[in-house]
């Protein structure tokens, strides 16, 4: 990267580093203010914001799971452009290999297999000079191809950076990929954790919840400043790959061919046609040669081939049935430099092909496209996913304290219930936390403010024909120690189910009025 990209990248991570502590700055001032604010009230006055904390649940979750498919999205195309990347790589790669593979077999043909058969009917045909002067020009000629094919690029340096760029690619896509993908688990994890902290009322998933809400919005900065910081890198070689490959491959490859494979302009005439056409023309100069001494040097020679087994067929042109000795014979000579040149001149069309600008200019674009677009737009969907994932964790950071200032009031009002109360929850909770008392006389007895029970003589009222089992049960599930009732809770002025200690005081007060208004009728 040039200075300026490494420059851009370092701003942009301070520019992630500066968000990141500006939104803790934001919890922080929110979370004063609520305390601020829960403070100054009236303790008479507060209540648990129940359906806000909900809400910031509800929107939490929203934004987790929208980020979290967005984010999905993102991986999958970054993940197909970088394998498009790859697999042109490795299709121009495959291309590079091929063409030093055709240059290098057909150089050893012309140097090793060619010269062997040239010297051999050069020691047969020592006694006709312009056969000799023919087989010295089809020498020159294979020289000439020689040296035009060292004179070909040799891209076995590039082959291997292509080969190394491609393994580290794959590398890093592979493990870039996994950790989003777990990524993505963990905040499904922590959104489900906090939901569930909510819903079952506890204190210690709430602070759980608060831990890692704190941890996944800075590991969803993070994320968002290697994801801009990846997509600028990339940008930044999209907009000018020819200036970056140039400078890669400038001390090994020309600019020349650097830029006819970059462009593939088709105005421009190939680097390599000069080459491509001596070796052409001397391959067809050779084979014209070589057709020649078949055609006129072998009726000097007896051509009689040797079979397996010692036995000779006769030549067309001599009947002579005396075999000849085969180290003599110059057929066989020629007939493989004959091979040899169609060998040859297959390689010359493969590499004909090969070298054309068309097949790596595509395998170029193809790349360009994975990387430039598919790439690049999925960084940009996984920069919106690591904000979305920052807003979700910011709004259960702001929940969590509400619903902790909800728990509490809920205690608080819980626990502000008289444990005297036989109709009190809480009370066979109690009862089994002290230890057993004898019998107390309800506080509503009329003996408490009026003295003996047998002074008065209340209306008479029904007796219920409800068991007496039912109410020494009932006051058995409540009070802990049972009493045998023998009238009905209704019509007698007893207390209600549940009350307060305010209640408990107007009730008293109505209840002594209610008896003084009987004993003055009674009287």
């Amino acid at each position: 990267l040039s200075p300026l990209s490494s420059q851009s990248l370092l701003f942009l991570g301070l520019v992630a580093a500066v968000c990141l502590g500006l939104n803790l700055l934001f919890l922080i001032v929110y979370l004063i203010c609520l305390c601020c604010c829960k403070r100054d009230q009236d303790p008479e006055t507060k209540r648990p914001h129940s359906c806000c904390v909900t809400w910031m649940a509800v929107t939490a979750g929203l934004l987790c799971c929208a980020a979290v498919g967005i984010g999905f999205y993102g991986n999958s195309e970054t993940n197909d452009g970088v394998f498009q990347l790859l697999y042109a790589l490795d299709h121009a790669n495959q291309t590079l290999t091929d063409i030093d593979s055709l240059v290098a077999s057909t150089t050893l043909q012309m140097q090793g297999g060619l010269e062997q058969h040239l010297a051999r009917l050069n020691e047969l045909l020592a006694s006709r000079g312009d056969y000799v002067q023919t087989l010295k020009f089809t020498q020159q000629l294979a020289g000439s191809i020689v040296l035009q094919l060292q004179g070909l690029p040799a891209w076995r340096g590039v082959s291997a950076d292509l080969t190394e760029l491609s393994g580290q690619v794959a590398y890093v896509e592979y493990y870039r990929w996994l950790a989003y993908l777990l990524f993505f688990i963990l905040v499904l994890t922590v959104c489900l954790l906090a939901c569930l902290g909510l819903a079952k009322h506890s204190r210690c998933l709430l602070v759980m919840m608060l831990c890692c809400g704190l941890l996944m919005l800075v590991l969803s900065w993070a994320s968002m400043a290697v994801d801009t910081a990846a997509a600028v890198g990339t940008s930044d070689f999209c907009v000018a790959p020819d200036k970056f490959i140039m400078n890669q491959t400038d001390d090994e490859i020309s600019a020349e061919v650097v830029h006819y494979y970059l462009y593939c302009d088709q105005s421009l005439s190939s680097p390599f046609q000069q080459a491509l056409t001596v070796f052409q023309r001397s391959l067809t100069t050779m084979q014209i040669q070589i057709q020649g001494l078949i055609q006129y040097a072998l009726p000097l020679f007896p051509t009689a081939e040797v079979q397996e087994g010692g036995a000779g067929d006769l030549h067309p042109f001599f009947c002579s049935p005396q075999l000849p000795d085969p180290l003599l014979f110059p057929q066989k000579d020629l007939l493989g430099v004959q091979q040899l040149l169609n060998s040859s001149e297959t390689s010359l069309h493969q590499l004909t092909a090969l070298l054309d600008c068309r097949g790596l200019h595509k395998d170029y674009l193809d790349g360009l496209i994975g990387i430039c677009y598919d790439g690049v737009e999925g960084l940009l969907y996984l920069g919106l996913f690591s904000l979305l994932a920052a807003a979700a964790f910011s709004t259960v950071i702001c929940a969590a304290p509400r619903a902790w200032k909800q728990l509490a009031g809920r205690d608080r009002d819980y626990d502000d219930m008289d444990e005297e109360d036989p109709f009190n929850p809480q009370a066979r909770r109690i009862a089994t936390h002290r230890p057993p008392r004898g019998q107390l006389r309800s506080f509503c007895s009329y003996s408490s403010s009026l003295g003996s029970q047998s002074s008065l003589h209340p209306p008479a009222q029904t007796v219920s024909n409800a068991p007496v089992s039912e109410y020494m049960n009932q006051a058995v599930l409540f009070g802990g120690n049972p009493r045998y009732e023998n009238v009905p809770l209704i019509g007698r002025g007893s207390p209600p189910p549940t009350y307060s200690p305010s209640m408990r005081a107007t009730y008293l007060a109505v209840t002594d009025e209610h008896v003084r208004h009987r004993g003055d009728f009674s009287a």
